[in-house]
């Protein structure tokens, strides 16, 4: 069954409550306060129930202080019931509330002529040419204006089939996008623990799924699910939710925290946005302080204008705004501005980068006007150009933009295919990145090539540091995309590598010095009597290992295959006739001085032929 989400907007006292009673008999003024009163403090629910359609009702407040519960309710809504009194007209909140709906971009709307049992018949026409004039050039231009009395009935039953009428063509929300519910209320029922409720702005969740409780981390679980009194299985993006939540108390949350799935979706403090000023507000100048709402979440945050001092009446531009508590946004979603003090509406505008660079070099207006304006496919182009050398993976867009996941997934393959982005496992980066990755790779081991002819390849971590890599270890995936270098363990080369050979007489040189009978030089000893740097022979020596001419007894001490084998065979011959082996016995064995014998030894426990026991060697390997 199709639902729908409508918003009741309009001055105070016009008479929303009394409407949406008419209605669907349902009070949604449930405050005390509310009912001694008769005005809406908080935010009421009720809802409409068709044979083919669900109609879930979100009554606003209407009053000017009262604003901030008013735009609570606002952010999920399909569409609009502006109530005017026909005997006052069109007031102040009558065009606040008009201004906040067209700044985000609500569709589509009816307006209500309340109280028409108070008129005569030229008053009530009065009454519609003034509501006429006031929503000229607004989303509600062509809307129906249907006059009602919620005292008497009068044309109740009109009204809610044209609300039927309207809420038949509206669009409903995707259920493919990540589950978001921003959270308008938090109770305790007996028996059930902690509920929270609001409007599902996309996804859907199911009963015993784990979520996530943004921007405080809390996991918890799906105990229970209900919708206008209906226990549900499942939930779905468009549906007014009541959801029951396991092991959290009703003060570890607040109205404006989001309900979503675990590790989706991050908070920021610092959101990149284009921003619409309404035509009769003062200009919103570089650095004020304005109050930010965003779906049921309330803060203050400081403009910063992108090559801008102000912005003018009507006017866009796009800013960064840097707020005092996180918030939960994506791209895509809508926000409302008003002035720090005095409180009056400035205007509104749209997140175009919830996680944006914090270097105004990496900013370009060409990119600003993509994001704002761009496809899908050129969005998640930008944004994975603008993440660098970090890259960002499918999980971290799916989390950014406001999209249905499968269409994220089709223009990431699209980007893919066209060779604008390349993945790397998890991973996505733009091409540009990855060029200029590997010119800077390519360089790199061209010159370490040439200053390090005997090595096999630059280490990776050394790599890391020579580019100034440690920040971005995501990158080095991209190695294996280079096709001019091999990759072998942990090591990078050139595939085009001619290393150069060691001169046979220069290695003749090197085994012949390391023959002294179990007291070889060591290795600086060695570099000068061969009066080469000791770099260069580390190289050397490690090649000669691995061509097994030699063994490496430590970093500065190697012995020529047949003195190694002749010191197993020494030390197979001890053990066949003893259990145990003291160093001075090694020593001795060996004919060698103690420096020599500990280093042999500690290489023989490293290879787990021997095991020092105290003071005393025994073998647990057999030779």
């Amino acid at each position: 069954m199709k639902k729908v989400i409508l918003g009741t907007a309009g001055h105070i006292d016009h008479g929303k409550s009394s409407v949406v009673k008419a209605l669907t008999g349902i009070d949604p003024d449930r405050l005390k306060e509310e009912k001694e009163r008769g005005i809406t403090i908080d935010l009421g629910f009720a809802n409409i129930n068709y044979p083919d359609l669900i109609v879930g009702i979100i009554d606003v407040p209407g009053h000017e202080r009262l604003i901030k519960n008013m735009l609570a309710g606002v952010g999920g809504i399909d569409m609009v019931m502006l109530v005017v009194a026909a005997d006052e007209g069109v007031m102040p909140q009558t065009r606040e509330h008009l201004a906040i709906c067209d700044l985000l971009k609500i569709k589509s709307g009816i307006i209500v002529l309340n109280k028409a049992d108070l008129v005569d018949e030229e008053t009530l026409e009065l009454a519609k040419e003034d509501v006429k004039e006031a929503v000229k050039d607004t989303f509600l231009e062509n809307a129906e204006i249907v006059a009602v009395s919620a005292k008497t009935g009068f044309n109740i039953e009109l009204l809610k089939e044209k609300i039927r009428e309207l809420a038949l063509k509206v669009s409903e929300k995707s259920t493919d996008g990540i589950f978001r519910m921003p959270i308008d209320r938090v109770f305790t029922l007996k028996g059930f623990g902690t509920v929270v409720t609001g409007t599902v702005l996309s996804g859907k969740i199911a009963v015993d799924s784990p979520v996530e409780i943004l921007p405080t981390g809390i996991v918890s679980k799906v105990r229970g699910l209900q919708s206008h009194g209906i226990q549900l299985k499942e939930a779905f993006a468009g549906q007014r939710v009541g959801i029951n939540l396991q092991g959290v108390s009703k003060e570890e949350i607040k109205r404006g925290d989001i309900i979503t799935l675990p590790d989706k979706l991050k908070p920021s403090s610092f959101v990149e946005v284009k921003i619409k000023l309404l035509k009769d507000v003062k200009p919103l100048k570089n650095g004020m302080p304005v109050h930010f709402y965003l779906t049921t979440s309330e803060t203050v945050g400081k403009i910063k204008l992108f090559n801008k001092t102000e912005i003018l009446p009507d006017e866009e531009a796009f800013a960064h705004i840097k707020l005092q508590q996180p918030i939960i946004a994506m791209t895509g979603d809508r926000f409302i501005l008003r002035r720090f003090s005095p409180l009056e509406t400035l205007g509104g505008g749209v997140i175009i980068d919830p996680e944006p660079p914090r270097k105004k070099k990496e900013i370009k207006l060409e990119d600003l006007e993509i994001l704002f304006n761009g496809s899908l496919i050129e969005k998640l182009e930008i944004k994975i150009k603008r993440r660098a050398f970090q890259g960002i993976s499918i999980s971290e867009l799916e989390g950014w933009i406001s999209s249905d996941l499968t269409e994220i997934k089709t223009a990431i393959k699209e980007l893919i295919e066209k060779r604008k982005i390349i993945s790397a496992e998890d991973h996505l980066f733009h091409i540009d990145i990855f060029n200029q990755f590997k010119t800077s790779i390519l360089n790199l081991l061209k010159d370490f090539h040439a200053n390090n002819p005997f090595k096999e390849g630059l280490p990776k971590e050394e790599l890391k540091v020579k580019l100034s890599l440690d920040r971005f270890p995501k990158v080095l995936m991209l190695l294996t995309y280079i096709e001019d270098i091999l990759v072998e363990g942990n090591t990078v080369r050139l595939k085009s590598l001619n290393k150069e050979e060691i001169d046979p007489k220069f290695e003749e040189r090197i085994l012949r010095e390391l023959q002294k009978e179990f007291q070889p030089p060591f290795k600086d000893e060695l570099s000068q009597s061969l009066s080469i740097s000791e770099s260069k022979l580390t190289d050397i020596l490690k090649i000669l290992a691995k061509q097994g001419k030699i063994v490496r007894i430590n970093d500065s001490l190697y012995l020529p295959i047949d003195s190694y084998k002749k010191m197993i065979n020494l030390l197979k011959d001890f053990f066949s006739k003893k259990n145990e082996m003291t160093v001075s016995e090694f020593r001795t064995l060996l004919n060698t001085t103690r420096k020599y014998a500990i280093a042999y030894l500690e290489h023989l426990d490293s290879q787990k032929i021997t095991l020092r026991v105290g003071e005393i060697r025994k073998l647990v390997k057999k030779l």
